[in-house]
This record gives C-alpha cells, structure tokens and sequence, in this order.
C-alpha cells in the first residue's frame, strides 16, 4: 500500500514519533516489501540510498513502530524476527525450502481461546511452516 509522505508524517506525530526522512524511507520499504524483512535487510536496501544510516537506526525506528502499532513484529523461527506493516489479524506460512514468508487470511472469531475468560487478547499470532507451492511443483 503506496502511502504519502505527508500522510506518513501526520501518521508519525498523531503516534508521538519524531518524523524524519529516515524514518519515512523505512516505513515506505517495510509497506511496499511484503517480504516481513528482517531489519538487517531493511538496512541492507536503504544504506545506498541513506549512506549515514546505522543498523540501530533502523532496530530503534522498527521499536518505535511497532510500540506504536504501526508493525508488528514476526517470530516464527527463534533466531529470526522480522517485521509486517500489515497489523491487520492475519497467519503466517513460512516454506522451510525457499524460507518465503507468506501471509493468509483468517478467521479471528474462530480463533477464540479455552480459557481465557476475562482476559483482553491484544494480538493474535498463527504460524504455520510447510512446503509453499511453487516449491512443491519443483520437485
């Protein structure tokens, strides 16, 4: 999803995070890679454009993202996370062959837990790791 700058910038202050124009560039890369890039790879594709870039810049632009419900952060393998602008409810398939990460629909209401009556469930987050399909027509 193509967002302006201008409308990142109001997204930005309405949320009490200090616009920039390092700050933009990575949300714009994080929105427009539905890839849920790691952020060593969000460094690794803005540091030619942004030469004074630091890979704890972006680490702090991604927390302060997500603290403020902009991203959500992704951790289906341990050593791994990674980041979706998408903080829609929604699952996730990792291939263990090609590691694409890919996102599904689901059902939230049928995700109603045993339980936890009482409880406020503030995120939801199912993953599943398998064969994806173009892998699996490669054999």
């Amino acid at each position: 999803m193509k967002v302006s700058v201008e409308t990142l910038m109001d997204i930005f202050k309405s949320k009490g995070i200090r616009p920039s124009y390092t700050r933009v560039r990575i949300m714009e890369y994080l929105s427009a890679n539905r890839s849920h890039p790691t952020a060593d790879e969000i460094y690794g594709s803005l540091v030619g454009e942004i030469p004074t870039l630091s890979k704890t810049t972006v680490y702090n632009s991604m927390n302060a993202f997500v603290e403020a419900g902009l991203a959500r952060v992704i951790t289906i393998e341990d050593n791994e996370v990674r980041y979706d602008a998408d903080i829609s409810d929604h699952g996730h398939f990792k291939c263990t062959r090609c590691g694409r990460i890919y996102d599904f629909p689901m059902d939230v209401e049928a995700l109603q837990p045993n339980g936890l009556s009482g409880f406020k469930v503030n995120q939801r987050d199912v993953y599943f790791k398998g064969t994806c399909s173009g892998c699996l027509d490669k054999k």
